[in-house]
């Protein structure tokens, strides 16, 4: 199998990846931002990430920066679709037949993309078409993919997400809640694996999110504008020095890109032996329950993320400063008691953490006996 086996041929790249990007070691300040962005990149299971901030603010150059430190994906050759060949589960129908046939698919490495949704997009450059009349003798191959397709094992980047259409937004909450595109047309379904790192901005004066679609950004982060004048002088040179010469000062960040990619590989491998006890799932339970959060997607979540941030700072323990930020991320945005509470502010939070330490203190002192 090769891209020419497909109608559209080799799978359009963005022009974001032809063009230099600001390096992700050069963001000033915003270090709760660049820490949400590694924590999913290297969890994915965790969910998405939803980034508050005013125009200007550096929302899209955060994110695009992310792929640059991200460390290459191992993809079966050729697939379009960037299939995992050691993930049976999550293959592609031709290079599952394939993997059926051979035992093992041919293996190359590849950056990871930052895969931008255009404004006005339609649901067929979303999900993809069929050309009905080869669809039933050619199967997936006569499968035109589309933006999901591109973004499988990559990131799905969409700017102003409140502003996107209710039937963009189902299509691509079904693809990341299954991990599958499933395209149907005139009585013929189609599907190809669409799991993505999704990534959403906004700028809150502009509108709201969807209840579903903000279950769906696990953790969120707002950008506020850097106070210190001294760090908005560096914004502002270093800034200027990419314009002048992006390659020049991309080199001046080399070594901490490399630290940063590498820090991301490390944690990737750690994350598999960090541990939490009952008791820390007491606190994260109990916190939500204080907190009146609707359903159980966010203590998963902050689960998830706390373990990750562990990971992240080489411990394979969980300590309870990594339950508070990833509190922090979880809960800022979420709506509470059925949508009728706004979300919890941090000092909230804080509080009914601080409860819930307690409660656990005395629960398992209590349980002990």
């Amino acid at each position: 199998m090769n891209e020419s086996d497909f109608i559209v041929g080799r799978v359009k790249e963005d022009y974001t990846d032809k063009r230099s990007v600001y390096p992700f070691a050069a963001i000033v300040n915003q270090e709760l931002l660049k820490t949400a962005l590694m924590l999913i990149a290297i969890n994915p299971k965790i969910g998405g990430l939803l980034i508050y901030g005013e125009k200007g603010s550096g929302k899209s150059m955060a994110v695009r920066a992310l792929a640059d430190v991200l460390p290459e994906i191992k993809v079966v050759k050729g697939c379009p679709f960037n299939c995992d060949p050691d993930d049976p589960e999550h293959l592609c129908a031709i290079c599952y037949e394939r993997y059926q046939k051979e035992g093992e698919l041919p293996f190359e490495y590849k950056k990871m993309k930052v895969v931008t949704l255009p404004l006005g997009a339609s649901e067929d450059m979303v999900t993809g078409t069929l050309d009905i009349e080869k669809v039933l003798n050619e199967g997936l191959k006569a499968l035109q993919p589309g933006i999901l397709a591109r973004a499988n094992r990559n990131i799905l980047y969409i700017d102003e997400i409140n502003l996107l259409p209710d039937h963009i937004t189902d299509d691509i909450l079904d693809a990341a809640a299954s991990g599958w595109n499933v395209i149907e047309r005139e009585g013929i379904s189609l599907s190809h694996p669409a799991q993505f790192i999704l990534i959403g901005t906004m700028n809150p004066e502009e509108g709201s999110l969807r209840p579903q679609i903000l279950d769906r950004l696990s953790l969120s982060v707002t950008l506020v504008g850097i106070e210190d004048e001294r760090e908005r002088v560096e914004v502002i040179k270093r800034n200027l020095e990419f314009i002048k010469d992006p390659q020049t000062f991309k080199e001046r960040f080399k070594e901490k890109q490399e630290e940063i990619r590498n820090r991301i590989k490390r944690a990737k491998e750690i994350l598999e032996k960090v541990e939490m006890s009952d008791y820390q799932y007491y606190i994260i339970a109990k916190l939500c329950k204080l907190l009146g959060v609707d359903g159980h997607r966010p203590d998963i979540v902050i689960a998830l993320t706390a373990q990750t941030l562990a990971a992240l700072n080489e411990r394979t323990e969980v300590l309870t400063e990594d339950i508070e930020l990833a509190s922090y991320l979880a809960l800022s945005h979420r709506t509470r008691n059925s949508g009728f509470d706004p979300p919890a502010t941090i000092n909230e939070i804080k509080d009914a953490l601080a409860k819930a330490v307690k409660e656990a203190k005395t629960f398992f002192r209590g349980h002990k006996k």
